[in-house]
């Protein structure tokens, strides 16, 4: 997590600066205010079908409930990466909000197996901690990273006041984008599209098997 960029990192996010910096500032606001308001309705929705905590489970069978779910929603995403990027330009729009559900969804499925109460708010930010953890370049990562560590010793915000959402829709943003606008070339957008959710999946997957033991640990 504590890793320095890479050359190929930092030239990549060399390029996704000087897009950033073309696009108009109407423009940033915008897409900001639209993940924000996407991601706060799947946050507030996302529990109503969670399960209750995992109580009593040995942190090796919460570890094996967690495999299990990150395989069945890496199958899912798989799935619904396919058949978008088989849709062409506007189906693999679509498959923007459709895969950050099922990312929000998963990640308070792992809330649930390793016993937290994902209604509480301060779940939420954590969830929204180790999905910045998974998809942000280097820099903001170990940010997030430090952030984490004493989650469970220190008061946390109430609310959304303070919560940068700018560097949250971005860093996600410039995370994928390659990736995705792959998933629109036709012909092998299918395939890509499918490969590429179904890693994105894993990855984020791992990232909060991680964090949640990390807590677990520090207990």
């Amino acid at each position: 997590m504590l890793k320095p960029p890479s050359a190929l990192d930092r030239a990549a996010r060399g390029v996704q600066g000087r897009i950033n910096r073309i696009i108009p500032e109407q423009v940033h606001a915008a897409v900001t205010t639209v993940i924000e308001g996407m991601t706060r309705t799947i946050l507030t929705g996302a529990d109503i079908t969670t399960a209750p905590p995992v109580i009593g489970e040995s942190l090796a069978q919460r570890d094996r409930r967690a495999l299990a779910a990150i395989d069945a929603y890496r199958k899912t995403a798989a799935v619904e990466g396919g058949v978008a990027g088989a849709g062409g330009f506007w189906l693999a729009l679509a498959d923007f909000p459709a895969l950050l559900v099922i990312k929000i969804k998963l990640l308070f499925d792992l809330s649930a197996v390793y016993g937290h109460e994902a209604e509480r708010f301060e779940e939420r930010l954590y969830v929204l901690a180790l999905f910045q953890l998974a998809f942000s370049g280097a820099d903001h990562r170990a940010q997030v990273f430090h952030g984490l560590e004493g989650w469970d010793a220190r008061t946390h915000p109430a609310d959304f006041e303070h919560f940068d959402w700018r560097a949250f829709q971005q860093e996600y943003r410039d995370y994928i984008d390659l990736a995705k606008m792959a998933q629109m070339i036709p012909l092998v957008g299918a395939p890509i599209g499918a490969f590429v959710n179904w890693r994105l999946l894993e990855r984020l997957g791992q990232t909060a098997v991680n964090g949640y033991r990390m807590r677990w640990l520090a207990r």
